[in-house]
Parts: structure tokens; C-alpha cells; sequence
């Protein structure tokens, strides 16, 4: 979702050096509101401006480098949700939507569900503009589909976790093969939540380990 409305973002045309102001309160789908919990949240610092404000590049960045809630709930109220629809639409997405907002549960218990596929993740990074690319680049979340490649391997990619799921997609650039684009989405018991110590995010990483032995044979 967070890359969805990233692209979203940065194709709408608004200044990202604008401001906003940096607010924990917005609207949910059933028309009433909500806002993130902090102990939820993987990256304080856009807490830390609660109250302030802050340009619309340096959340996009937060949301897409820490995974932040906070600030791609901020991205989010700028763009609307058209214009995230619009992304999955301009990838060829099939089964994958970002209809609501994180952790907006009202919209969820009338139904309203952010859902996502492997195959949908591998088409949104292909259709992304090499900028794009570049910001996922530093993802500080190198676990999962990171984890099973050298270290130093150059990798644009973004991962989600929740307590019964883990999702990860990454273009990988090998230095001796072809590059590749990799998405695991796993639901079940394994995965914690947690966002390091997931027993998930190391089976994606064996998975991850297993692609990359066969990356010679890899083809379009």
C-alpha cells in the first residue's frame, strides 16, 4: 500500500516541499475519523513533529524508508484514494486495492479491505519511475527478501507486517546476472508482527536465498 500511495504522491504533480501540518486525526471511509497508534507505529520521528509540521518529501520518505503509519496516512489525505486506485490500475494490478486507510478499523468491519497480491507487488515496482526506485533503495527494513541476498546487494524494496502476515517485494540487481523482481506474500501463524525477530521474515528470506542461487537461469 505505502508504495502504491507514494506513486500516487509523486505523479499527482503536488509541491513535495510543501508543508503540512502533521496531525493524527483523519477521515475514515465510513465518514467519521480516526487516527494511528503510536506503539503500532516502526518509526517515531514523524511523532516527534505531532502537533508541527513537515514537507510532503520528507514523509513520502519516512513512509517508504521506515514504514512509517503515521506519515503515509499524511501522504494519504493529500492524494485521496482515487489517485492510489489510479496506480494499481496504471500496473495492470488484478487483485489488489488500497481502499482504506492504516489502521482505519471501521472501514474494515463494514467491509472496506486493503488487499494485495505477489504478482500485483511484481507489477506496481515494474511500472515505478526510476526515482521511485531509487528512494525504496533505502529501506532501513532489510529483513525477509533482503536477508536472502549478499549483503551490499543493491535491492529496491518495501516489506509490511502484521501479526498473521508478512509481505515483501524487491527489485534485486545482481552484479553477475540479469536483474529481477521478487514478491512473497505470506499469511499464517508464523508471522509475529514484529518487524526484525519473524519467524515469516526468515522463511521469506530462504525463499529470497533460493531465487538468488538461481539467478543465472532467471528469465523475462
Amino acid at each position: 500500500m505505502k508504495v502504491a500511495v507514494l506513486a500516487a504522491l509523486y505523479r499527482s504533480g503536488v509541491d513535495l516541499e510543501m508543508a503540512v501540518p502533521v496531525v493524527n486525526r483523519f477521515r475514515s471511509v465510513t465518514g467519521g475519523v480516526y487516527g494511528n497508534s503510536r506503539e503500532a507505529d516502526s518509526d517515531p520521528l514523524p511523532w516527534g513533529r505531532l502537533g508541527g509540521a513537515a514537507s510532503l518529501r520528507w514523509l513520502a520518505e519516512r513512509m517508504v524508508t521506515h514504514s512509517s503509519n503515521l506519515a503515509t496516512n499524511l501522504c494519504l489525505a493529500q492524494v485521496g484514494h482515487e489517485r492510489v486506485a489510479r496506480v494499481w490500475q496504471q500496473a495492470h494490478s488484478t487483485g489488489s486495492a488500497s481502499p482504506r486507510g492504516i489502521e482505519d478499523y471501521a472501514g474494515r468491519a463494514v467491509g472496506v479491505h486493503n488487499r494485495v497480491t505477489a504478482l500485483d507487488l511484481v507489477r506496481l515496482l515494474e511500472s515505478l519511475e526510476p526515482e521511485l526506485l531509487t528512494l525504496l533503495e533505502g529501506n532501513v527494513h532489510r529483513v525477509d527478501l533482503a536477508a536472502g541476498v549478499p549483503t551490499g546487494t543493491r535491492l529496491a524494496g518495501k516489506n509490511g507486517w502484521f501479526p498473521g502476515i508478512r509481505h515483501s517485494a524487491a527489485v534485486i540487481h545482481p552484479p553477475d546476472a540479469a536483474s529481477y523482481t521478487l514478491a512473497v506474500c505470506y499469511s499464517g501463524p508464523l508471522a509475529s508482527g514484529h518487524d526484525v525477530d519473524d519467524p515469516a521474515a526468515r522463511l521469506l528470506a530462504r525463499i529470497s536465498a533460493g531465487v538468488w542461487r538461481r539467478r543465472h537461469t532467471l528469465t523475462g
